[in-house]
């Protein structure tokens, strides 16, 4: 059966507004982030230093204080070294902006995810990407692969687990609103309720102190602080990836924001050169192979 000829003029109506309505959400409004999609705009919205950013010819990015190592050195997120501190100069070189023309922001971990309008034009803090976090902010293509590592204290019963079974009855305790502690109650599932700390500061002083068994971080940061911070503790095992897909840091953007696109394309753009993979062996290349713990 057919539609009728008026059935067929709505139709055609209704496809042209929605064509003039993709056109217009297309062309990002410096004066309302509200109203600017991440759905592809025009390539001018992306020319260099010339984005709708938070101040006008800067680009501002956020990260927790303290910055820890690898990702950041010496607690100075502006002085470009550190891994995280190197790609995000180097984003903001793809997206036309100096070295000079970036000013940092400091904004606690669990804040930079969190509802609510943005300060920042993007965050960079270890912040895997996830569906749930999604509803909440928008997110970059992910500028780093990662995995969840287990530390425990040398010559405990901890630091002889080489099965998630054997961490089950265990004290086990992470960051705050962290995949870490994601991995502790998705898939080890304790007896015990795990510890939650505000900074992995705490939680590292948790396992000096014996307050917890074991601690878990991302891979990178279990090798530094095994190696520089809790130096008679060693990595336990690492965990496989949930789901069989990477787990990956993205950068965080305000939901809805015009600079998506473009902040998206920079890492794409740094993956396919191989700057991303060149920043990884400079600043995370201590972090060697661990045990899979299934």
């Amino acid at each position: 059966m057919y539609p009728a000829p008026r059935t067929l003029r709505r139709a055609a109506a209704a496809a042209t507004v929605a064509l003039l309505a993709t056109a217009v959400g297309c062309a990002p409004q410096p004066d309302d982030k509200a109203s600017a999609t991440s759905s592809g705009p025009a390539a001018k919205s992306c020319a260099p230093g010339k984005l709708a950013t938070e101040t006008s010819g800067k680009l501002t990015i956020a990260t927790d204080e303290p910055a820890y190592e690898p990702w950041f050195k010496d607690d100075k997120p502006a002085n470009g070294k550190g891994f995280e501190s190197a790609v995000a100069y180097a984003v903001a070189k793809q997206l036309g902006y100096g070295q000079n023309a970036v000013v940092w922001q400091s904004v606690p971990f669990n804040k930079a995810f969190a509802p609510g309008v943005k300060t920042f034009d993007f965050d960079i803090n270890q912040v895997s990407i996830s569906n749930e976090r999604k509803k909440a902010v928008d997110f970059s293509s992910g500028y780093y692969d990662v995995r969840q590592a287990v530390i425990a204290l040398k010559g405990s019963k901890a630091a002889a687990a080489t099965s998630i079974a054997d961490l089950k009855k265990l004290k086990l305790g992470a960051q705050v609103g962290t995949t870490s502690l994601d991995y502790i109650t998705d898939m080890v599932k304790p007896t015990q309720e795990p510890a939650v700390y505000a900074k992995n500061d705490q939680a590292k002083s948790a396992l000096r102190n014996g307050q917890v068994d074991a601690i878990v971080t991302d891979l990178p940061t279990a090798f530094y602080i095994t190696a520089a911070e809790v130096t008679n503790a060693k990595i336990v095992g690492q965990f496989e990836n949930q789901g069989g897909t990477p787990e990956q840091f993205g950068l965080v953007l305000d939901k809805g924001s015009a600079l998506t696109p473009c902040v998206s394309g920079a890492v794409d753009a740094l993956r396919k050169d191989g700057t991303l993979a060149r920043l990884e062996k400079q600043w995370l290349s201590d972090a060697v192979d661990a045990p899979v713990l299934k």
